[in-house]
């Protein structure tokens, strides 16, 4: 089965990270869902049957999303609010994700040694996302953890931004693979 990749992004048009992790990922078709929710709720109204549905057609389930102010963005919020429902994700009956492989793909507008404890922050991007850990170990998923991209809104102002995010758009796509 297919790896179905949630993409959480306000402005996936303007995106340059975002949008060149999909990119690499459309190449394989045959291994990739894509879907921009989004695109698909432009009115931030959920459908969570169909929801629901994707996440059991597919073996594997991502969530992409750049980190806004510390957070996730608010429509992937609602989507676990809403779509993460008692007695299908969890409680009586609730067993959607029991063993089903789930990560975060997540970019970052700050440097890597920002989140570290010693860096600007204090705080490590691991420990931000720790929310997410707690919730996929709640619904009995299979948690692979996050892969990251750092630097996202140094962009052309970086040398060697263009190779970097190419890099690390391979990278992205050979993590998923490996789950």
């Amino acid at each position: 089965m297919k790896t179905l990749v949630i993409v959480f992004h306000p402005s996936i048009a303007t995106s340059v990270a975002n949008k060149r992790w999909l990119q690499e990922l459309a190449q394989y078709p045959e291994r990739y869902t894509i879907h921009h929710v989004h695109e698909a709720y432009p009115d931030g109204h959920i459908d969570v049957a169909r929801e629901q549905a994707l996440v059991e057609a597919h073996a594997n389930v991502i969530l992409q999303f750049p980190v806004y102010w510390f957070n996730c963005p608010p429509l992937l919020k609602r989507w676990l609010d809403d779509v993460l429902a008692y007695g299908w994700a969890y409680g009586t009956g609730g067993d959607a994700f029991k063993g089903r492989k789930v990560a975060l793909a997540v970019t970052a507008g700050i440097r890597q040694e920002d989140f570290t404890p010693e860096g600007k922050w204090n705080v490590t991007l691991a420990q931000l996302l720790a929310p997410f850990d707690v919730t996929l170990a709640y619904i009995g998923a299979d948690n692979r953890r996050f892969f990251a991209f750092y630097g996202a809104e140094d962009g052309p102002k970086e040398a060697g931004y263009a190779e970097r995010l190419a890099r690390s758009a391979q990278e992205y796509e050979r993590f998923l693979a490996s789950l």
